[in-house]
């Protein structure tokens, strides 16, 4: 019985993966598709392995709060604040700053995927990739390394896949933001397990150094800056 459903799971989240390529990546289909790993042996794996980081541990042992970002007090921040540039970003791309799904949190796998939902944006600006299609494989491989996230190591399979026999001409970049997401990830500390919302007005510079991000990809060919 069990594998009779680890093969539906399969199956379903095979098909959450098609859609999201079919629509170009429309928030809904990729919250459906985090949404059909809530339950699974690959969620379990991850939890184990934010269970080991302490900073990511404690916030989810106190279910800390979602992400509720004050965008019309953060845009008055420095345009090199975290604030600042978190806000010009949502506002720059006509983004609804609560794009993510409403979720319960009384899980340990509903808070994790609450918070890595709510706190992606902030990760585009701490790490420097754009919102373009490298730069959102690149800002997934930093998750998908640090903790295994499932819906974003699945995307990132997706997409390489795709790529690689769609889009050859292109593969090299994708394969470059995906590396450059990686390194990030190996040396900065988990990213999820951070309290942003303690520090909207602390310069970008100063998280880096903080986070251990000494390069960025803001200068990329996929980064923020281009």
């Amino acid at each position: 019985m069990a594998r009779f459903k680890a093969l539906l799971d399969s199956l379903n989240q095979m098909r959450r993966v098609i859609e999201v390529g079919r629509s170009q990546g429309e928030l809904a289909t990729i919250a459906d598709l985090v949404d059909s790993f809530l339950d699974t042996p690959q969620m379990d794996a991850c939890l184990a392995r934010v269970r080991e980081l302490p900073s990511v541990a404690a916030l989810m042992e106190q279910r800390y709060p979602p992400l509720q970002p004050d965008i019309e007090a953060l845009k008055t921040l420095p345009a090199t604040s975290l604030g600042g540039r978190y806000a010009r970003l949502i506002l720059e791309q006509g983004y609804d700053p609560e794009f993510f799904r409403p979720r319960p949190i009384e899980s340990e796998a509903q808070w994790l995927t609450q918070r890595v939902a709510s706190t992606h944006d902030i990760h585009h600006v701490v790490s420097g990739f754009s919102t373009r299609r490298e730069g959102e494989n690149g800002v997934l491989a930093i998750t998908a390394s640090q903790i295994g996230f499932p819906a974003y190591v699945c995307l990132n399979h997706a997409a390489s896949l795709s790529c690689f026999r769609l889009r050859s001409e292109t593969f090299g970049e994708l394969s470059r933001a995906m590396s450059h997401g990686m390194s990030i990830a190996l040396a900065a500390k988990p990213l999820v397990g951070v309290r942003w919302e303690e520090g909207w007005e602390r310069p970008i510079s100063d998280w880096r150094a903080e986070l251990g991000i000494s390069h960025p990809a803001d200068q990329a060919s996929y980064g923020l800056d281009r």
